[in-house]
């Protein structure tokens, strides 16, 4: 059977992941409720996300549905529990997810380090020009302006020396 993700949210009491699909077989939209237990306020994300996308009774149903995406679910019911406003949680995660270009990433432990390394290769690839995108130019040639020449006190006197 196929089937084709359409809304996957989350819903908080009781604690399920609320998945809404078309089967391709029979043509119908239907909804599938996945109880998420064991979950605290102490619990990792990512690792219940992993464990529910590999779950054999919701494999198939998942498998449109990004691990990302299921993350960011968890880390709202997370939020919840933890008695967090659904807008403090929202913000929460967006600072997560985003990059502060004025943050210093060597102070960051490795694994903090390897996930703000995932975020910038998705935007890369997001951003990335591809040979395929309509607004591809190859060897793009431009000429920059050069107003004044800057004349550094280094450069001047190693030619005095020589």
């Amino acid at each position: 059977m196929k089937y084709v993700a359409k809304k996957c949210g989350i819903r908080f009491q009781p604690p399920a992941i609320v998945l809404i699909y078309d089967n391709e077989t029979e043509g119908k939209s239907r909804q599938r409720i996945m109880p998420v237990r064991n979950f605290s306020k102490f619990s990792d994300c990512t690792r219940a996300a992993e464990q529910l996308k590999n779950n054999p009774r919701h494999k198939s149903y998942l498998e449109q549905v990004s691990l990302k995406q299921l993350e960011k679910l968890f880390s709202l019911l997370r939020g919840y529990l933890q008695g967090q406003s659904l807008a403090e949680t929202m913000e929460q995660i967006q600072r997560e997810t985003t990059i502060d270009p004025e943050e210093d990433l060597n102070k960051l432990d490795d694994k903090e380090l390897a996930k703000r390394k995932s975020i910038m290769d998705e935007l890369f690839e997001k951003n990335q020009k591809r040979k395929d995108d309509p607004s591809f130019v190859y060897d793009v040639e431009v000429e920059f302006p050069q107003d004044e020449q800057l004349s550094c006190s280094w450069d001047t006197e190693s030619a005095d020396e020589f």
